[in-house]
């Protein structure tokens, strides 16, 4: 039931999930050189040329030619994604594709004020080793979690990649990477690479590893991906294609994300996907944190803020064939043509895909007529598979009574709704769902999260009134489980010195990573769940907002064990008794999580984050009697063994 939600925004892929330091490594951004920089100490000493072969390997059009006339220093520095986080001890590995002359390359990280923080020689077409280092190996970066056979772009005309790693002296959470050219000669240059050793499982070309970890934390029984509206894109030619991110990271075609020029208040325009975190790489996260994937996939509708722009039904087929390829390329034997994609990757086993979205946030006709077709090609072919439906970007409007009404008289499997909203809101709305039809679709309450201020702007915290006000609605999330069958959080990461949209479940910088308020809201749920839903009941009623308490229960599937959640929102404590009906007794004592702030505004951060964090105690019983304290402002969680 509990799930996270990914979307690239707020550099939450490239730049942050993603491990790669260099931004723009293949010079494919609208301006090629943007994020690099050309270094000399004599006018004239070399000359960097931009070379498009478009027609030749579209996917990856450009690539630079560097010259070098003379002995004076010339070089390029790359910036990295506001900056470049790296850490003292820590293993840096530089590849590059190049074909040309074997010049000699001095690879440097250099912090501010120009301090050395690291460097390797690295003479081309050979193998080499770093000064007071490591030695270089085959292939540790951009390109190693492919398939075994040469990227298409580079399968021809001399080129080959070449490696170089090194040790990092210090810390640095802004440095920068540096390439010098020793020697005169003439070079060409591409994906141009530097990843640390240390990713999650240690992969190469991997993921961020404390980002990972955070996730993996939580325990989510789903990961939906790849958002959002980075799905739809601002119109249909910068749409996310899920074929477009799979095989080598150097076939892969990037495009501008489409949070580049969003929102005034917080332009990016060096904000693009390169999709060196791809379907691929997500179906594999997944995996790794034990988690269902959930991919969602364009429906031949753009975003219908922006452009809104549509494919005609008439015109749908390559789309609904992109949804079918993909269920092969999940699930099928490597036999087929994408499970042997699948397998080339290194994965010959499924990954035993069962959901799958139909378009993210669309709404009107135009949704329902692109669905239904949609619908009936998948569930033709693949039965199993049940299918996540928008019903619009609003919890209560002509938008979702439509979509709502109508997707629910087509029997669809599971209805997708949104809600950012105040906090008052999700404290009005915990009985949501206690009335819903037992018998229609289940809900996936796909993105939601408390505006301290209000929807878009950059004023909304992470603050402890927004997750307190979460964690009472959630309770009515889980009381409703038999409706409300799955549950994310939204955004989920946010970059401290590069996000467009507030609030985020997890912040990080180029080195630090914290978990917010809401993150552990979250994770108690997450972490605490149950397999059968019990009544909660405060006078014969469900405990949705008396006395300003919420509350919620489950049972293990066996019976022999009770997780009770209550949310206390008043600002003064609240002694209650708990008296569990319906069995012999309780285990003596009982363990209390609790998570709690005096003052509503409060906030962790990179600086303190655990300003807010679960604090464990034990707490006795007696007979079937539990006694709690209910602390102001508080989420507790109390689970207890029972006596049958």
């Amino acid at each position: 039931m509990w799930g996270i939600f990914f979307e690239d925004i707020n550099m939450a892929a490239d730049g942050g999930l993603y491990a790669e330091l260099v931004k723009n490594r293949s010079f494919e951004f609208n301006t090629p050189l943007m994020g690099w920089k050309e270094h000399s100490d004599m006018p004239g000493s070399g000359t960097i040329l931009v070379i498009n072969r478009a027609q030749e390997t579209p996917a990856n059009p450009r690539y630079i030619r560097v010259s070098h006339y003379s002995d004076a220093a010339f070089g390029l520095s790359n910036e990295g994604f506001r900056g470049m986080g790296v850490r003292e001890g820590e293993t840096y590995h530089f590849s590059v594709w190049d074909r040309g002359g074997a010049m000699k390359l001095r690879v440097e990280l250099i912090g501010p004020g120009g301090v050395n923080l690291g460097r390797a020689w690295l003479r081309l077409g050979t193998v080499t080793s770093s000064q007071g280092a490591v030695a270089s190996g085959p292939s540790p970066g951009a390109g190693a979690d492919a398939e075994g056979s040469a990227p298409d772009v580079f399968a021809h005309g001399g080129w080959r990649q070449d490696t170089v790693s090194f040790v990092a002296t210090a810390t640095e959470a802004h440095a920068q990477l540096y390439i010098w050219f020793e020697g005169q000669g003439t070079v060409d240059m591409d994906m141009v690479s530097l990843f640390p050793q240390h990713t999650w499982k240690e992969r190469p070309g991997g993921l961020r590893a404390d980002l990972v970890q955070l996730l993996a934390d939580m325990k989510p029984g789903f990961i939906r991906f790849p958002g959002g509206c980075i799905v739809e894109g601002r119109d249909l030619v910068s749409r996310y294609q899920w074929k477009k991110t799979v095989g080598h990271v150097e076939d892969r075609q990037l495009i501008v994300n489409r949070w580049n020029t969003e929102f005034a208040h917080r332009l990016t325009p060096d904000y693009y996907q390169s999709f060196g975190l791809g379907f691929f790489e997500y179906f594999r996260l997944a995996e790794d944190i034990g988690a269902e994937p959930l991919p969602i996939l364009n429906c031949g509708m753009a975003c219908q803020f922006n452009t809104a722009e549509v494919v005609p039904v008439g015109d749908l087929d390559p789309y609904i064939q992109d949804a079918l390829d993909l269920i092969e390329f999940a699930n099928g034997d490597v036999n087929t043509k994408w499970g042997a994609l699948r397998g080339a990757m290194g994965h010959p086993a499924p990954f035993h895909l069962k959901l799958l979205g139909v378009g993210n946030e669309q709404w009107g006709p135009q949704y329902i007529e692109r669905y239904t077709l949609f619908a009936r090609a998948i569930h033709q072919r693949y039965p199993d598979i049940k299918l996540v439906n928008s019903v619009g970007p609003e919890p209560d409007d002509a938008r979702f009574r439509f979509l709502n009404d109508t997707l629910r008289k087509l029997h669809a499997d599971i209805l997708d709704e949104h809600y950012y909203r105040a906090p008052d809101w999700f404290l009005q709305n915990a009985r949501r769902y206690d009335h819903y039809d037992r018998k229609g679709p289940g809900i996936f309450a796909g993105e939601y999260a408390a505006q301290s201020d209000k929807v878009a702007t950059p004023n909304n915290k992470n603050n402890w009134r927004c997750a307190l006000a979460e964690a009472a609605y959630m309770t009515g999330l889980e009381r409703n489980a038999d409706v409300v069958r799955m549950a994310s959080y939204a955004p989920l990461f946010a970059h401290a010195e590069g996000w467009q949209w507030t609030p985020d479940l997890i912040w990080f910088d180029n080195l630090r990573s914290y978990g917010t308020p809401d993150y552990y809201v979250q994770k108690l749920y997450s972490t605490n769940r149950g397999s059968v839903v019990v009544p909660a009941l405060l006078n014969g009623e469900s405990i949705a907002g008396q006395d300003s308490l919420y509350a919620s229960a489950v049972t293990d599937r066996e019976g022999r064990e009770l997780i009770l959640k209550i949310v206390n929102t008043s600002s003064g404590p609240q002694t209650r008794n708990v008296s569990v009906k319906g069995i012999r007794g309780l285990a003596r004592e009982a363990g209390l999580t609790v998570l709690k702030s005096d003052h509503p505004a409060d906030m962790n951060s990179l600086s303190d984050p655990r300003a807010i964090y679960p604090v464990t105690s034990i707490v006795p019983t007696t007979g079937d009697n539990i006694r709690l304290q209910l602390q102001p402002y508080s989420f507790s969680v109390i689970r207890v063994s029972l006596v049958r």
